[in-house]
């Protein structure tokens, strides 16, 4: 053998010893909010709960939430509206947002800032209360995402595509679920807040097999991994409960089991677990402007089926998956994300831009290639096809 051949040999044990020592190596590392509050007409007890940690509050919200809630809010607080300063959010998650944002918090004397609303206001919130160093506290109104209890934030450009994930060295401070208003919502923000969390077991559980990093840089907790496994029991055992009662504006124990698993237990088992591929996939699809009005967890579930037939799981638990969203109404093919028509070369680049380099996707099992993914959406949306016409 040649001198070149032995270094290139040498070189990679050296490179497959570090990684894998790095990889067992890792701290186990758990985080969660400081506090979480959920209930009937919680938000009319919030100063009681944010009263520790700030004295003057910078309220942000769409123009919708703010209509809605404002009144709440200053009843929260009995009437002192001297300790509450409003703003309204201009419904883009963007760094252009999130400094335009700071900057009025600066000018405002308020030492906390209040986000109400549903993902993307919240992960303005959180960057907002990052940069400037003040408590965040989080109230929302849809149970659409698993945003309100991470320490991340999905960063956006001005135009609506992904552009990155921002981490912090700490999750929001207070995180307070009022299950009468979520469930006066339309159903259709708690069916997607069931597919973001449905995704949440099937990627902690990637990311345990694999050893890799969970969203805290840390080795993925037994007990994240529990609260993981916690969430997707929940939405299978009463996610259509959930879903019938709050299509009536009723609040139900159904309801209640399935707000925690999609606000608590999917952020938090998310971000102590880790994500995989199904996210990856959502991040993909952001940049077809014909998904612009599909919602995010619509298309992580999607996404989560993609994953199960990349990873080659066992059909019997790939039909429970399709079975779960048929019953709860969450997509399984490329027609009910958005895809209406679309072309080969599209969904490449669907394939290429969820595999660009820090993507979650790569957590997977020995790696994956952009073509591999590209095969892995077709055949998540013949199969979905499939089942449409059987069901």
């Amino acid at each position: 053998m040649s001198q070149l051949f032995l270094l290139v040999v040498l070189w990679g044990i050296l490179v497959n010893f570090k990684i894998t020592f790095w990889r067992e190596s890792m701290l186990t590392v758990m985080r969660a909010p400081s506090r979480y509050v959920q209930g009937a007409n919680a938000i009319l007890e919030l100063e009681k709960h944010v009263s520790s940690i700030g004295t003057k509050f910078y309220v942000v919200a769409d123009e919708f939430v703010m209509n809605m809630t404002k009144e709440k809010i200053e009843q929260a607080f009995g009437g002192d509206t001297s300790k509450l300063v409003f703003e309204e959010f201009n419904g883009q998650s963007s760094m252009t947002e999130i400094r335009r944002i700071e900057e009025l918090l600066k000018m405002s004397g308020c030492d906390a800032i209040i986000g109400i609303g549903g993902g993307r206001t919240f992960d303005t919130v959180k960057a907002v209360g990052h940069f400037s160093k003040v408590s965040v506290i989080i109230v929302p109104t849809i149970a659409a995402t698993d945003a309100p209890c991470t320490a991340l934030s999905v960063i956006y450009n001005d135009e609506g595509e992904f552009s990155e994930y921002l981490f912090y060295p700490k999750n929001p401070d207070v995180v307070l679920v009022d299950s009468t208003i979520i469930a006066k919502a339309p159903v259709r923000f708690l069916v997607a807040g069931m597919g973001d969390a449905l995704g949440t077991y099937f990627e902690a559980r990637t990311c345990l097999n694999t050893k890799s990093a969970n969203l805290v840089a840390g080795a993925v907790s037994q007990a994240g991994f529990a609260l993981s496994k916690l969430c997707y029991e929940i939405l299978r055992d009463y996610g259509l409960k959930a879903k019938l009662a709050v299509e009536n504006d009723a609040v139900t124990p159904a309801v209640e089991k399935v707000l925690e698993a999609c606000t608590y237990l999917s952020g938090v088992g998310a971000e102590n677990g880790g994500l995989a591929t199904a996210h990856s996939i959502y991040n993909g699809f952001t940049i077809l402007k014909q998904c612009e009005k599909t919602m995010h967890g619509e298309i992580v579930a999607f996404g989560t089926l993609v994953q199960l037939i990349l990873e080659d799981q066992p059909m019997e638990e790939i039909e429970n998956v399709i079975d779960f969203c048929l019953t709860v109404g969450l997509p399984i093919t490329l027609n009910q994300i958005g895809l209406t028509d679309y072309t080969s070369e599209e969904l490449m680049r669907v394939a290429q831009a969820a595999c660009k380099e820090g993507e979650t996707i790569h957590n997977t099992q020995g790696g994956v290639t952009v073509t591999e993914v590209y095969n892995a959406i077709v055949t998540a949306n013949a199969m979905g096809e499939e089942y449409l016409q059987l069901a």
